[in-house]
């Protein structure tokens, strides 16, 4: 899916199909690192910067919107179905919030695994109630760690992946 969406993408500048990547909740900066580094050559720094920035464009509307729009999503079946099904899954994954809030927050959202992250995260805070600001803060802070840690396993990747082709070739 990720591979027809960056085919659909070509022809924009990679700066910014790195951003774009960033912000789709199916890969976020998870994706938008290591596409960076491995396909488009950036360093380390300039995919995590750009990733963070992608990342984090959605965060304030998915904040502000995201309860009102699923109110009015579910007034059909198939969507509400969805929604129910997907809040009930932050819920269980995201005790780490429920139980520390704001910093529970920011480790539910810098675990780069699936179903976390900064979309998933937004979603955490509607469900606990928590403050916009403190909440806000805590998915970037987030979103940092999670770079970081992304950006440093896409660099190890990489270099074994170099040290092995160099082996056989």
């Amino acid at each position: 899916m990720i591979e027809n969406i960056i085919r659909a993408l070509q022809g924009l500048p990679t700066e910014l199909v790195v951003i774009i990547i960033s912000a789709l909740p199916i890969s976020e900066l998870r994706g938008g690192i290591p596409l960076g580094m491995a396909l488009y050559g950036f360093s380390a720094v300039k995919s995590f910067w750009l990733a963070v920035i992608g990342n984090f464009i959605p965060v304030i509307p998915l904040l502000l919107l995201f309860k009102p729009v699923r109110e009015f999503l579910n007034k059909w079946k198939p969507l509400k179905t969805f929604f129910d099904w997907f809040c009930e899954r932050t819920k269980r994954n995201a005790k780490v919030v429920e139980k520390y809030e704001a910093i529970g927050l920011a480790l539910f959202v810098a675990v780069p695994l699936p179903f976390t992250g900064a979309w998933t995260g937004c979603v955490a805070a509607m469900l606990f109630k928590l403050n916009f600001k403190y909440s806000l803060m805590a998915i970037l802070v987030g979103i940092f760690i999670a770079g970081v840690i992304v950006a440093i396993l896409s660099t190890a990747g990489i270099g074994l992946i170099e040290h092995f082709q160099s082996l056989n070739g």
